[in-house]
């Protein structure tokens, strides 16, 4: 037996396992409600989340191409990237699925002797550990740049209010001047 079949074999409990340990990352009270409500109107986060971390799973065990997963983990960092997260706690979920793997499955690779395809499976975790702290950065970066735009916005319009700004309109070129003077005679 491969390890992509035992994977696959434990889907299920393994998603559950890392779900729970993503959910446990959050305070007791956001960690509470995200456990109990299943819809994805009523709890939108959970829904992404758990979404997401079915599309890594499949991603990993599935796809030779490390590159294409990604965008699965793409939502989680987004809301990762507004809480109130550490860089390395707002990726730290993609190293809780090598526990849940290790804890699931350690008997079995060893038993088997699939310590070469845990440990391929370990380099493409790692891998895409780094690439999420990519995404992160790219998320973190784009809200500082809204908050500027949003600060800079606030400061104009708070300065427009106290008559401190005044509008400069363009003056017109001098020849289209000489026609209007020219079409008032």
């Amino acid at each position: 037996m491969d390890l992509n079949k035992l994977l696959a074999e434990k889907r299920a409990d393994i998603l559950r396992k890392w779900f729970d340990l993503i959910l446990d990352t959050y305070p007791a009270d956001t960690s509470t409600f995200l456990r109990s409500k299943k819809n994805q109107f009523t709890n939108p986060v959970a829904h992404s989340i758990y979404r997401g971390i079915e599309e890594v799973f499949e991603g990993l065990i599935q796809s030779g191409d490390i590159e294409k997963i990604p965008p699965y983990v793409d939502d989680i960092i987004r809301i990762r990237a507004v809480q109130d997260f550490s860089p390395s706690q707002a990726v730290s979920f993609i190293l809780l699925f090598k526990k849940v793997i290790s804890e699931a499955l350690a008997e079995e690779i060893s038993k088997n002797q699939l310590s070469g395809e845990a440990l391929q499976l370990n380099h493409k975790i790692d891998k895409l550990l780094m690439m999420s702290f990519d995404v992160y950065m790219k998320c973190r970066e784009k809200l500082y740049e809204i908050r500027a735009n949003e600060v800079k916005n606030n400061t104009y319009r708070l300065l427009q209010k106290a008559n401190l700004i005044c509008e400069v309109r363009a003056k017109e070129p001098e020849h289209k001047e000489a026609t209007k003077n020219e079409r008032g005679k």
